[in-house]
């Protein structure tokens, strides 16, 4: 767990819903296999700013008013739910900030990027090739400046750690198991920084070819590479990032339905899936109890319906 003398105090990001709700999901495979499952509702914690996304920016925000910077910049995709709450937070903070978008100026007016203008946000437009770029430090450069704040994609970044292990300190008892989606790496680093010693994680990859995110991982955390319990699912990813199958939005759905708790199919509707499927192929033990991390992202079923996707 992350020592309380190391993290960063003194900043929110309001109004926030904490600690977020914790609620109990009921479904029939869970009662078959004995199993017990929380979730927790970090989609609840911000109206616009949900999720992970509210947890990873929260002392990055800090730090940049600690540093009297007044510019924020980072990377995404044209429906990027990291875009859209670095935005808002930006717009609630006072603080400028400048979106490299991967396509076409056309997108401008989708809802996400519509939104993320409103807020103030300057966008710009790079090509594939350039966006590959965006780790490259001699590409940086050109965006380097002393009152701008780099904020890695995703928002995966070591001061994105603390924000997340606080997380654990919200849930009442010890878990036998934590679940996640997990695409940058930076919620599962801050979720291995603040669980306890004998709890576990089962991250599910949200996209194809992922078993880099290890590695990032522990470059987020470095004590990550000594720190037993957690676990990548690589066979879960449903075809990629972003991909999904008329199966899966299905499966979606029906749960939604079952459950009463609102999912997308990008990420945290996803994981569930992928925790399912572990469940029903005998790789959770009966009697585990379970708390489920939902990271936010609804605001991206809008953009799945103007693409006709769903």
């Amino acid at each position: 767990m992350l020592p309380s003398s190391t993290r960063p105090q003194g900043f929110t990001l309001q109004p926030a819903r904490l600690p977020s709700p914790l609620e109990a999901i009921s479904h029939p495979l869970l009662r078959q296999y004995d199993v017990q499952l929380w979730c927790k509702r970090d989609d609840l914690i911000h109206p616009t700013i949900s999720g992970n996304k509210w947890r990873k920016l929260k002392y990055q925000l800090q730090h940049a008013q600690e540093q009297g910077m007044q510019h924020l910049l980072s990377f995404g995709g044209a429906y990027s739910n990291h875009i859209h709450a670095l935005a808002a937070a930006g717009s609630q903070s006072g603080l400028r900030t400048t979106g490299i978008i991967r396509g076409e100026a056309e997108a401008v007016s989708n809802s996400t990027l519509s939104a993320a203008k409103g807020w103030g946000m300057d966008l710009i437009f790079v090509d594939r090739q350039s966006y590959r770029r965006r780790q490259d430090p001699d590409w940086l450069a050109q965006f380097a400046a002393s009152d701008t704040l780099i904020v890695p994609e995703g928002g995966s970044s070591p001061l994105a750690i603390p924000g997340v292990a606080e997380l654990v300190d919200e849930v009442p008892f010890s878990p036998d198991l934590w679940v996640l989606p997990c695409a940058s790496g930076g919620t599962l680093a801050g979720l291995i920084a603040g669980k306890r010693d004998r709890e576990q994680i089962l991250a599910i990859a949200v996209l194809k070819g992922a078993n880099f995110i290890a590695d990032e991982v522990c470059r987020l955390h470095p004590a990550a590479a000594s720190t037993p319990g957690w676990q990548i699912a690589l066979d879960h990813h449903d075809g990629g990032y972003a991909k999904f199958s008329p199966a899966l939005w299905q499966w979606v759905q029906d749960f939604s339905a079952e459950t009463g708790l609102p999912l997308e199919p990008i990420y945290s509707g996803k994981a569930m899936w992928g925790l399912f499927r572990e469940l029903a192929a005998g790789r959770i033990p009966r009697g585990s109890k379970i708390v489920f991390i939902h990271t936010g992202g609804m605001q991206g079923l809008a953009g799945l319906k103007e693409q006709g996707r769903i």
